[in-house]
């Protein structure tokens, strides 16, 4: 960005921009081979993560929790129930409204995954001490509901 020549709070803005966006990206890559290593892509592991910590969800509320358009997730979550490691359930009160859960071949998969990703997740941020990882996650949710609301 020292080539930009636009004013100071946009040169630090960028800066601060790519930089977040350049440890975003190292982070994701070392974790996509703990995903691939399973047979999973990153969507399918968040749907995984999620119901594994979450429980049994709806298919809008998996989108909000897992960053994807119901679209998207819709494809994802079919690729999940074909290998059997998801199942829908229609509600009795709704048969529109679909919940979708964790099989048993499901639990097993996230159960061995989940540890190993934690772990790894926890070496990729040892290059900043508890306090700077707590006031990173600070500034990221700041970062986030300013985004959710319009404010950026």
């Amino acid at each position: 960005m020292n080539r930009y020549r636009g004013g100071k709070a946009e040169r630090r803005a960028l800066g601060a921009f790519v930089a977040l966006s350049r440890a975003a990206e190292h982070a994701a890559v070392r974790t996509q081979g703990e995903f691939a290593a399973a047979g999973l892509t990153e969507s399918q592991f968040g749907v995984l993560e999620a119901l594994h910590h979450l429980g049994p969800l709806c298919a809008a509320e998996l989108a909000t929790k897992v960053l994807r358009t119901r679209g998207n997730l819709t494809l994802v979550i079919a690729n999940l129930e074909r290998e059997d490691l998801i199942a829908r359930t229609a509600r009795p009160e709704d048969r529109r409204y679909r919940t979708v859960e964790l099989t048993g071949k499901g639990r097993r998969l996230i159960g061995g995954v989940f540890p190993r990703h934690a772990r790894l997740v926890m070496r990729t941020l040892a290059a900043l001490n508890g306090r700077e990882q707590d006031e990173l996650r600070r500034l990221c949710r700041k970062l986030g509901k300013a985004a959710e609301g319009g404010g950026i």
